[in-house]
């Protein structure tokens, strides 16, 4: 399996940067591999260690920039353009917008040379942090690496080191301790633990390329879930066709919801269960399904009213042998939960409808896929179980082109 891709954005001598290359070639780095290093400096000491290990460097100045939103875009596609999963600042003074730590939320990690809560926030940096504890007369201080958000310093903490403090200690060589005794061992170690959550969520979740190799026939089938770093809310239809009749359709988008519609009209044999609305939105919620019960739901929902309620007034597909299953998929984006159902026949003669529903809560990373068919066969065998789970990627691109190629 591929490893972690990290970026490391500096400003000036790249002492953690040194730590994290020295790491990854000693093997404490295993899950991650350090692709590019980003300066905020073009005099900043730790280009040329980045250079001397081989990484991609970039000189990302915000004097050449308009504007910090200016600054901060050309960072995010630098990050985006070589599919950085997690972004390390290693001694980056610059301050980031709540723009840009939204658009990587929980990607970022910073290290701070002290035991926080205590010195820091803003202003809190450098030679500063070692002054103001020194003033304070306390005995231990140390580094800590935590996740970034809003708040400077204010993210969950990864990992902590503490460090004594001696009395003949200056600012100077105070800081020189904590780098050495804390910063550049605790920062390797939060980069391995990150990146190695990172995998364990692939590993857990099957990928969907996977998934769909191993499947000879699954007729449309929805997913829902969240994305890795828990950005993005992911609601997915496809089809695969198999008779003439639904062979002959492509999607189209009309005040933007999902239509299926004929390719060629002439050859449509039977329009009911193959022309339909596959998508509907009301406020938060977003709804996909594979057939005319979309209507239903939205019906019901307008009215303020349950998906529940309105897929209870529905059964499935009236095509004998088959009797293939109505299945819907919705998302809340308020309450970050989604949830599936599925209608299908009770019995070989379809006297009977078995409606399941299954409500799950937003996961980084993890999805869940349920389709109409299980399998090949003659009558076509529907779906059983629990919807499976799956991996969510970020880039969802590269997600689509897994089912898309499939």
């Amino acid at each position: 399996m591929r490893k972690v891709k990290v970026a490391v954005m500096i400003s000036g001598g790249g002492t953690n940067l040194q730590a994290l290359i020295n790491s990854q070639s000693l093997g404490t780095i295993k899950s991650g591999e350090l692709a590019l290093v980003i300066s905020s400096s073009k005099s900043a000491y730790g280009i040329v260690r980045a250079k001397t290990a081989g990484l991609k460097t970039y000189i990302v100045e915000g004097k050449d920039y308009s504007s910090n939103r200016a600054y901060e875009e050309e960072i995010e596609k630098i990050l985006e353009d070589n599919k950085i999963e997690v972004l390390v600042l290693a001694g980056y003074l610059k301050i980031l917008s709540k723009e840009f730590i939204s658009n990587f939320k929980g990607k970022i990690i910073n290290i701070h040379p002290s035991l926080i809560p205590s010195f820091c926030g803003k202003g809190y940096y450098g030679l500063k942090v070692h002054q103001k504890a020194l003033e304070y007369g306390i005995k231990v201080t140390g580094a800590t690496v935590h996740y970034v958000n809003e708040i400077p310093d204010g993210g969950e903490i990864i990992i902590q080191k503490a460090v004594k403090v001696m009395e003949d200690d200056t600012p100077e060589i105070l800081q020189k301790r904590v780098m050495e005794k804390a910063e550049w061992i605790i920062l390797p170690k939060a980069v391995e633990k990150v990146c190695k959550e990172i995998m364990e969520n692939r590993t857990r979740y099957e990928d969907i390329e996977a998934y769909l190799k191993n499947k000879d026939y699954i007729g449309r089938g929805i997913i829902a879930g969240l994305s890795e770093n828990g950005k993005k809310a992911v609601l997915c239809y496809f089809i695969m066709g198999r008779s003439e009749n639904s062979k002959n359709r492509i999607f189209v988008i009309e005040n933007g919801d999902l239509y299926t519609k004929a390719f060629d009209e002439t050859k449509v044999e039977d329009p009911s269960l193959i022309i339909y609305r596959a998508t509907g939105r009301k406020e938060n919620i977003f709804v996909a399904t594979n057939g005319d019960q979309t209507d239903t739901i939205m019906e019901y929902l307008n009215r303020g009213e349950t998906f529940e309620k309105a897929l209870k007034t529905r059964t499935f597909e009236p095509d004998e042998p088959n009797f293939t299953p109505r299945i819907s998929g919705k998302i809340d984006l308020l309450n970050n939960k989604y949830s599936f159902s599925i209608l299908k026949s009770g019995d070989r003669e379809g006297k009977s409808t078995v409606r399941e529903f299954f409500d799950y809560d937003g996961v980084k990373g993890q999805g869940h896929i349920i389709h109409t068919y299980q399998g090949n066969g003659n009558p076509l065998p529907s779906f059983k179980g629990e919807p499976r789970e799956i991996l969510i990627e970020d880039n969802m691109e590269e997600f689509a082109n897994k089912i898309w190629v499939n």
